[in-house]
């Protein structure tokens, strides 16, 4: 049986890995990823403690953070292609539609 703390030292590097390709990346597609792997790696330890304690409220956890994200998916990708046909460029810095 694998231990809790590698799960959660998986976990923490795979939110490590998407906080930074939020703050460092400008390409609006690849933070997008990054949010989607920074909850999936919420769901990791979710199910993580969920196995380790023998109880299901982790898995019902994730059941909903993959509802909520599936509709972060679809709206945040339809912003984008909204956001695509008018300026031609997904690239945050380009993108300055809400400025006066």
């Amino acid at each position: 049986m694998i231990p809790l703390e590698y799960y959660l030292i998986l976990s923490a590097f795979m939110f490590v890995t998407g906080v930074t390709g939020v703050l460092t990346r400008r390409n609006a597609i690849v933070v997008f990823m990054s949010i989607e792997l920074m909850l999936n790696s919420a769901n990791l330890t979710f199910v993580a403690y969920s196995s380790f304690f023998g109880d299901v409220i982790g898995q019902l956890f994730v059941f909903f953070v993959m509802a909520v994200a599936a509709a972060e998916v679809a709206i945040g990708l339809a912003i984008i292609i909204a956001i695509f046909r008018n300026k031609l460029t997904i690239n945050i810095d380009e993108i300055n539609i809400l400025k006066w």
